[in-house]
């Protein structure tokens, strides 16, 4: 067995130092074999060491340029240390080479669904498959991007088919249940029930609980759903730990920051370039929906949910804490030129653009906590906060699994602290208006629904855009969707999710007395 064979077999069976050891052996035996520094990078990357792979990774790209496994390699360490730049140049290299290795192939799809590139992933994700039909892995990202992209028969056959050969599969009976509105004829409400009571590892129940609850929902039985949410989010919140009082001293530390006016954030002029729209709000709330009626302009090209404006700020304030956002990083933000984190930001996002539009909208939802940074370093950038009953707001954020290890929706999975979020929310945004009056839309996802064509002319107003009536047929608009609303926003408006939360108004009375107590409207 030869050095290069002996690395890779150590990385397929995860032994790092034997790969390392025998990729060091190989660099050292043969300096011009391109294998030796791509195994090195390889197991370095395995264990973590991102920035000690990438010299590696790089040095063999530039040995072997014809070399797709290399690229791909490559592009994905660059996005996942957040060269998204960088990591697109070398994805689209690698996609102009021939390839057939499926783990290579997977790769790029990867790198490209980072990138919101998800109609472009299907080739490649189409490709993995198709040279290793028995991955499950490959098959539930071609899954997955074939959702997004709108082919829902398609993503269920392959979901289907993940499930025949592995039926307790948590990840993709909850994707399946999202993927479309279930029927009292076409449920998955039985084979749930079966799976959970194979007792299945704390994860996975999550997943089912909240794929079942789901169901529940879709066929009527608002109280077994309920039941299901209540029992899944127990158990998770015990898990985390999670404090309400962490996301408070995160608005405590914006309303601190920007009630101050001698900061340098406060008193050097921002970067002029008017081209972001930012959609913000709750999530769960319609952004989705905002954001496909502004990208249905012919002006406007949707760019997903951005990291781009927290790393910004991270970046700026050069804070060591590993989160991106706290009262840490906020207080050090006040010291940061506003030019330089509009900068850094359309730096980033840039990265996110496929058209030549002159606007692109940014929908990460929690950039509302980001609005007084955004309003400095992007004086001339518009900003959309769409708004929804805060009941219906409740509900929508409990009955839906966010990424559970980001930080921002860890208040999610308890009823009381998602209302208290909501109610710090609402203050927060009326701080904004007062700070800022008039630079953002507060847009009521209910007045939209009554009268589509007016609001979506104030919206587009508010934006600085002519009238377009393709706006109004957002539903057609043929971008792919990264988001549970995929489903939703692909149909006409309707009024099917407002006021949903009366079906569980008894299990949300203590909610109701909450926000009652602090001059919180309901509906």
């Amino acid at each position: 067995m030869t050095l290069e064979d002996q690395a890779r077999a150590a990385l397929r069976r995860g032994d790092i130092p034997g790969a390392a050891s025998a990729a060091q052996t190989l660099c050292q035996s043969a300096p011009g074999d391109p294998a030796g520094p791509f195994l090195a990078g390889m197991a370095a990357a395995e264990s973590g060491q991102f920035g000690k792979a990438l010299p590696l990774l790089q040095r063999a790209a530039q040995m072997a340029p014809g070399n797709a496994e290399y690229l791909a390699q490559l592009a994905k360490t660059l996005i996942l240390l957040r060269r998204d730049g960088e990591a697109g140049q070398v994805v689209a290299r690698a996609l102009a080479l021939p390839c057939t290795d499926p783990l290579a192939l997977d790769t790029l799809g990867c790198v490209l669904a980072r990138l919101g590139d998800h109609e472009a992933s299907l080739a490649p994700f189409t490709g993995a498959v198709a040279g290793a039909p028995d991955n499950l892995d490959y098959r539930y990202n071609l899954a997955a991007a074939l959702g997004f992209t709108g082919k829902v028969d398609k993503a269920r056959a392959h979901y289907e088919a993940i499930l025949a050969a592995d039926p307790g599969n948590a990840r993709v009976h909850y994707a399946l249940s999202i993927l479309e509105r279930q029927t009292h004829e076409t449920n998955n409400v039985a084979r749930l029930e079966d799976v959970l009571a194979s007792d299945p590892p704390p994860g996975d129940t999550l997943r089912l609980r909240y794929a079942l609850a789901k169901e529940l929902e879709d066929i009527g039985s608002p109280a077994e759903a309920f039941a299901q949410l209540r029992a899944a989010n127990t158990a998770h919140k015990r898990a985390t730990g999670y404090d309400f009082a962490q996301d408070a001293a995160i608005f405590e530390a914006l309303e601190a920051l920007f009630q101050r006016t001698d900061t340098t954030l406060a008193t050097r002029p921002g970067c002029p370039d008017a081209a972001p729209i930012f959609v913000v709000g709750m999530p769960r709330t319609g952004t989705t929906l905002v954001d496909r009626i502004l990208s249905s302009h012919r002006d406007v090209e949707a760019t997903g949910e951005l990291q781009a404006m927290p790393l910004a700020v991270k970046q700026m304030a050069r804070t060591t804490s590993r989160q991106v956002i706290d009262a840490q990083t906020i207080a050090a933000s006040a010291n940061c030129p506003p030019a330089a984190i509009g900068e850094a930001y359309l730096a980033r996002a840039r990265h996110h653009r496929r058209s030549k539009t002159p606007r692109f909208t940014d929908k990460l939802p929690a950039n509302f906590l980001y609005i007084g940074h955004i309003l400095q370093a992007l004086p001339n950038a518009q900003i959309v906060c769409l708004r929804r009953g805060a009941m219906d707001t409740v509900w929508s954020n409990l009955r839906n699994l966010f990424a559970t290890q980001s930080a921002y929706y860890a208040y999610s999975y308890d009823l009381m602290d998602t209302a208290r979020y909501y109610a710090r929310f609402d203050a927060l945004m009326a701080f904004w208006e007062t700070r800022f009056p008039g630079r953002v839309l507060q847009f009521g996802y209910e007045a939209l629904v009554d009268n589509q064509e007016k609001e979506t002319r104030r919206l587009l107003a508010h934006c600085g855009l002519d009238w377009d009536a393709a706006c109004l047929d957002f539903h057609r608009n043929t971008a792919a969707v990264a988001t549970p609303s995929a489903a939703q926003v692909r149909r006409t408006l309707n009024r099917d999710g407002i006021g949903r939360w009366k079906t569980h108004a008894a299990d949300m009375e203590k909610v109701a007395a909450f926000f009652h107590a602090r001059g919180i409207a309901l509906d």
